[in-house]
C-alpha cells in the first residue's frame, strides 16, 4: 500500500489518503468543530504557535491545525493526484 504524504507547513505531514477536507477556520461551525476536537483529544495543532489558517479533517475524524493557507494545501493535495496520474500513464 503506497502512502503519499501531504506537506501541512513547517515539516508537518498528513496521509493524504485519510484528507476528507481542507477547509478555511473563520465559520462558527469550522470553530465549533475545533473546540469539539479539542475536547474529544482529536485535535492536532500543526501551527506552531502561528495563526490558524485552514483546518484539515481526516477520515478518522481528527482535527488539524495548519498556518498554511486552505488553497494552498489544497494545490499540494492535487499536484500529488497528478503526479500519482502521470506515474500509473509511464507505467
Amino acid at each position: 500500500m503506497e502512502h503519499n504524504l501531504l506537506n501541512i507547513g513547517f515539516g508537518n505531514m498528513v496521509v493524504s489518503g485519510r484528507v476528507v477536507a481542507i477547509v478555511a477556520p473563520s465559520s462558527a461551525p469550522m470553530k465549533r468543530l475545533k473546540d469539539d476536537a479539542r475536547e474529544g483529544g482529536r485535535l492536532v495543532d500543526a501551527t506552531h504557535g502561528r495563526r490558524t489558517r485552514s483546518i484539515v479533517i481526516t477520515d478518522s475524524n481528527h482535527v488539524v491545525l495548519s498556518a498554511v493557507q486552505a488553497e494552498t494545501i489544497a494545490q499540494r493535495f492535487m499536484s500529488g493526484f497528478d503526479l500519482k496520474d502521470d506515474k500509473k500513464k509511464s507505467d
